[in-house]
């Protein structure tokens, strides 16, 4: 059995890792790598493997920096079963019909530079057709379902915690040629013990193998209710120098925690009455999936809603969903304090430009970033207080309010991740490889983890193989 790391490998995009046993080959996540403008057209564009030689692809969840690269795959020669639980279909179906459209206008983009300077124009790593014909090779299983993917190897889902319809995955595993059986668990991304909307991940105590993620694996987050006061107060201190709040939100996950909870903060009147819009297609369309699985709501949602007579969290009189650009356009010139939350979360592309453009320049305004922001990208360089951030070719200056909640995260925090990882019976674990986080994140979680108990943490570096 052969293991290989072919993304999100000391880094925290682009999750993508291969699995080969009993002559076939299994990949687990196919995602888009974000990063340095120049590295990720063409990491994007090319697969470390012949896409034809894979046979199954086994989605943790729905985030594109796990899904992205799908498209691409079956575009170059894929035919097998994509794996995923229903709701990470269903959300897909969404996520990869945008990244697609995402792909024709940066590359149309692109070519007009291209054209003015005499350059060879270039094509987009995929298409929207290309997503849609990805589609159909999507198979979605429950969670705690056993399934057989390959021969040898069963499949099964558990609650994650992260996203709607995320999952952490067990193979189990009879290797043939030398009868040896391994359980592999790779966690995709865990979420939180303390979610607004989401029920907390499930565990596990036996596994022989464990790709881990590590996105906070040197920090600690606040909590739940801290990070629901800080948005009141940045929401009130906001509206107080009439200003707005523009919020660049992943469309999935992000964007319905803050709708949620600022629909608590509006009913308990903590914070003012204000128009909330939600200025992207794919939360709008996210929101729906979210509306069409009141089975991943928990406890405190529950309560929400029976007290208030609700039929879902997501929908109040002061919320606008903004479907079509000439609506979005008229953001533009409003006036009066107003919260605004856009994708992308990490602002690399879609209208949170647009509203960044008109707005990081005015002092009353204030941006808030409520998820990571990978470095290199827009988000992670306004997070990192530069004075001028260029948006669409053009320089900004950064005038208005930046401010950052990290208690919104749907990542775990180091504690959480300790914890989890705890439950596994260490005499079995054999190793432990860390993923899907920045260096300094992961050489720090590995630590704590060799301080629990854990005998073999490694931290694999792109392209490294292990076997087994």
């Amino acid at each position: 059995m052969k293991l290989t790391f072919h993304g999100a490998a000391q880094e925290v995009t682009g999750s993508m890792h291969l699995l080969e046993v009993n002559g076939q080959r299994i990949l687990l996540d196919c995602g888009l790598y974000q990063g340095h403008r120049a590295d990720t057209y063409e990491r994007n564009l090319n697969f470390p493997f012949d896409p034809k030689s894979i046979d199954a692809v086994v989605l943790s969840h729905a985030h594109i920096d796990h899904t992205g690269k799908l498209p691409n795959l079956v575009k170059q020669g894929f035919s097998g079963n994509v794996w995923c639980t229903a709701a990470t279909r269903n959300l897909s179906s969404y996520m990869l019909l945008d990244s697609g459209h995402i792909q024709e206008m940066d590359i149309q983009y692109l070519n007009k530079r291209r054209k003015r300077r005499d350059e060879t124009p270039v094509e987009p790593i995929y298409t929207q057709e290309d997503a849609r014909n990805s589609l159909p090779l999507f198979v979605s299983i429950g969670v705690q379902r056993p399934v057989p993917i390959a021969d040898g190897v069963t499949l099964t889902f558990y609650n994650a915690g992260h996203i709607l319809g995320s999952a952490f995955v067990l193979l189990e595993i009879r290797e043939f040629s030398t009868g040896k059986e391994w359980r592999l668990v790779f966690s995709g991304d865990l979420g939180r013990e303390e979610l607004a909307i989401l029920y907390p991940p499930d565990t596990l105590t036996d596994a022989d193998i464990l790709i881990m993620e590590s996105t906070y694996g040197d920090r600690l987050h606040g909590s739940h209710i801290d990070a629901r006061k800080r948005l009141e107060a940045i929401v009130s201190a906001t509206a107080r120098r009439r200003g707005k709040v523009i919020i660049p939100a992943f469309a999935v996950g992000r964007t319905q925690e803050l709708v949620y909870s600022l629909n608590v903060l509006d009913d308990a009147g903590d914070i003012p009455e204000l128009p909330i819009f939600v200025d992207s297609p794919l939360a709008v369309n996210a929101t729906d999936v979210f509306r069409m699985h009141p089975e991943a709501w928990n406890q405190e949602v529950q309560e929400y809603l029976t007290e208030g007579k609700r039929r879902n969290p997501f929908d109040d009189a002061n919320i606008e969903y903004v479907r079509d650009v000439r609506r979005s356009k008229q953001l533009n010139f409003i006036s009066e304090p107003a919260i605004i939350i856009s994708a992308s979360g990490m602002a690399e592309s879609g209208r949170i430009l647009h509203h960044l453009k008109n707005n990081i320049t005015q002092k009353e305004n204030t941006i808030l970033f409520v998820s990571f922001q990978a470095e290199f990208t827009l988000g992670r360089r306004i997070l990192d207080g530069d004075r001028e951030v260029r948006i669409y070719g053009d320089d900004y200056p950064v005038r208005a309010q930046v401010e950052r909640i990290d208690g919104y995260s749907a990542h775990a925090d180091q504690g959480e991740l300790l914890e989890w990882a705890g439950h596994f019976d260490k005499a079995r674990l054999q190793r432990i490889f860390l993923v899907h986080g920045e260096k300094e994140a992961q050489f720090t979680l590995a630590g704590k983890l060799r301080e629990q108990g854990h005998r073999s943490v490694e931290v694999p570096v792109l392209g490294q193989s292990f076997e087994f």
